[in-house]
């Protein structure tokens, strides 16, 4: 798993804080106007009981503290696909979880106003960005929901003639850039993303090594380890408990499959969107393909990306230099840059 990155810079408080969110369905990554650049996972953590709150001493937990005492708490992950649940503990576990990040983005200092821009996935409706809203308000004292796709974009400087595309958990999005603020016709978004692949190899291994305990976190910490697409460089091994023995057992094949399996729908999405580009400007799009988020660190992705669009007409694909970072990165360069009357309007 990537380690926690922080940059900071001498900040002593007052005027305004800027803040950058992608607030993701497995990880939230923050970036901030003072310098603070960090993530957490995206869950919260309610105590089960008294004795759970007593050991704890804590009413609330989040990200790896929550994870690491599991067995003592009721978990929230509030977010689906990129949308926020329905349910109105899903929904404060969501508002709970933006003031945590708020609080680590103003590092023990007050500001005079909080102004953030959060990421949601591509063709997000207004319903969901409204929830988005929502759940920051009064934690902020203006915010605007924008497409992840373009906040990468804006970060990157790819915003004319590009494709961005972003690998989340809960979904991949993608956005061709014009020059323009994107509309509905450049963006497509697909729930075929990383927890389908922790699901896919869940399903595999579990077949192949019958009776072999397994969790979700035990196969996402695999994925982020040791994923792959194409030929893996050396064999993929990991400890199960078969019959209440730890064994180290062989999983790349599995591993390869699980994630080759996302890849074929993105190109074609890739293909969908180029195709229906201005004709004159397709050449350009297809050669500037970018990618980002957690799943733009799969071993060969953008080598096999190639390798499947070159049945499709060819096209050039890069990793973002800052590729968990992009997004959050990118919200705040927009919220920096917007102008002081656009704010004042929020």
């Amino acid at each position: 798993m990537p380690k926690k990155k922080e940059d900071k810079k001498e900040d002593k408080g007052g005027g305004t804080l800027y803040v950058g969110i992608d607030f993701g369905t497995s990880r939230t990554c923050i970036s901030a106007s003072n310098g603070v650049r960090t993530f957490i996972d995206t869950v919260v953590g309610y105590p089960k009981d008294m004795i759970a709150a007593k050991f704890l001493g804590k009413e609330i937990l989040f990200g790896e503290d929550a994870l690491k005492n599991k067995l003592a708490l009721t978990l929230y992950r509030p977010l689906e696909e990129g949308v926020i649940k329905t349910t109105p503990k899903d929904k404060e576990a969501a508002r709970e979880l933006i003031k945590y990040c708020m609080e680590i983005a103003k590092d023990k200092k007050e500001y005079d106003k909080i102004f953030a821009i959060i990421g949601a996935p591509a063709q997000t409706d207004h319903v969901n960005k409204q929830a988005l809203q929502e759940v920051a308000d009064g934690i902020v004292d203006a915010t605007m929901v924008v497409s992840e796709p373009f906040t990468v974009a804006y970060s990157v400087d790819a915003l004319n003639n590009s494709m961005i595309v972003d690998i989340g958990a809960g979904t991949v999005d993608l956005c061709r850039m014009h020059g323009t603020f994107p509309d509905e016709s450049d963006e497509l978004s697909s729930d075929l993303a990383g927890d389908y692949i922790d699901d896919q190899i869940l399903d595999l291994v579990s077949k192949r090594y019958k009776g072999a305990q397994i969790t979700k976190n035990q196969v996402q910490d695999w994925k982020e380890k040791y994923a792959f697409v194409g030929s893996a460089k050396e064999p993929v091994t990991v400890e199960l408990h078969l019959d209440g023995k730890l064994n180290v057992c062989d999983i790349t094949p599995e591993m390869g499959k699980a994630c080759e399996s996302i890849v074929p729908p993105i190109v074609d999405k890739v293909h969908q969107l180029i195709a229906s580009f201005d004709p004159e400007f397709q050449e350009d799009l297809r050669q500037n393909i970018v990618v980002a988020g957690g799943g733009s660190q799969i071993a060969g992705l953008s080598e096999f990306m190639e390798t499947l669009l070159d049945e499709k007409g060819g096209g050039r694909v890069t990793v973002a230099d800052d590729p968990l970072y992009a997004g959050s990165e990118g919200a705040l360069k927009l919220a920096q840059e917007m102008p002081a009357e656009y704010w004042t309007q929020l």
